[in-house]
């Protein structure tokens, strides 16, 4: 697209899961010139999630394949990479001065943030080695992969915690939840109703120390950090819910967020910096899933060609 401002690029994705590539795919098809900044593997947690049974269009693809269909698209109609991530931005007079993490300058006219959010880790044996492979961090994403013959472990005191083992009772046919206190962070009502659940058993003052399997989780070492005893759970999953992290350490503007890191934005995907969008899950949103992604990836790619239209 031309535009009178003298730029390297129209529009800058920084992120390349489903969320950015989305964008991407909708920005190149209006004729956007775009460049995606990625540090890690194209097609972000999707390239980690060994079954995906929840997106439209397929009754079950593993999520490197979907991935990659993301990726492929993306490039074949026109985006281009930086083969590098993102230090840090500033815009200046209508024009975004992006920092590559090589330290290259670019200049755009918009950018789409779309990085996602980092789980917090049990940094414990076999947690990043199964994971996808019964290690989730997701019970709306795999939980339908289990059933009545299989035990499941959940992670955590928070409402995560509590209201995500409840929902994993609809599959497994038991549940632990292993706390490392007595005390959790969620009201009585919630934790009465999970305390009711027969499907549900607590192990407290308790951590999980490893994680076991061969091709998929088998079982979980854990330990009573009062009594230092140890017993082994055979189950088929692990699902840790002990808080996850929005990627927004580079951003500078910390009035484009809220308490929690996240971005902020309207139903277009706006920030309140003028041709700043996000999408995705590290935006505030009440859902995270790969179909809300995409779906927020085309508004934000959408809003960002409007946005050139409207400067040119």
């Amino acid at each position: 697209m031309k535009n009178h401002i003298k730029t390297d690029y129209d529009l800058v994705i920084v992120g390349e899961g489903p969320a950015g590539l989305s964008a991407a795919i909708y920005a190149c098809r209006a004729g956007l010139k775009t460049i995606l900044l990625e540090n890690s593997t194209p097609g972000g947690k999707v390239m980690k999630t060994d079954e995906i049974e929840n997106y439209p269009g397929f009754k079950n693809i593993k999520g490197p394949d979907l991935g990659f269909h993301f990726y492929e698209q993306a490039l074949n109609l026109g985006a281009e990479e930086a083969g590098a991530g993102i230090k840090d931005f500033e815009k200046k007079d209508d024009i975004f001065f992006i920092t590559l993490s090589n330290d290259k300058l670019i200049t755009s006219l918009t950018m789409i943030i779309a990085t996602g959010t980092k789980e917090n880790l049990l940094n414990i044996p076999g947690e990043k080695e199964l994971y996808g492979k019964g290690v989730s961090y997701c019970a709306t994403c795999d939980g339908a992969f289990y059933n009545e013959s299989q035990e499941i472990v959940v992670v955590g005191g928070g409402y995560s915690a509590i209201e995500e083992a409840i929902y994993l009772t609809r599959f497994a046919g038991k549940v632990y939840i292993i706390h490392r206190r007595k005390d959790f962070r969620v009201d009585k009502k919630s934790l009465e109703k999970a305390k009711s659940n027969q499907k549900i058993s607590f192990l407290l003052d308790s951590a999980v120390v490893a994680i076991n399997g061969n091709k998929f989780v088998e079982s979980v070492i854990v330990k009573n950090l009062i009594t230092e005893q140890v017993q082994l759970l055979e189950v088929a999953a692990i699902f840790p819910f002990i808080g996850h992290n929005p990627n927004t350490h580079f951003i500078k503007n910390k009035e484009i967020l809220n308490n929690e890191g996240y971005i902020i934005t309207n139903e277009k995907m706006e920030t309140n910096i003028a041709g700043l969008f996000a999408a995705g899950d590290v935006r505030e949103t009440p859902f995270r899933q790969i179909a809300t992604a995409v779906s927020d990836g085309a508004i934000a790619g959408q809003f960002a060609v409007k946005y050139i239209e409207n400067i040119n």
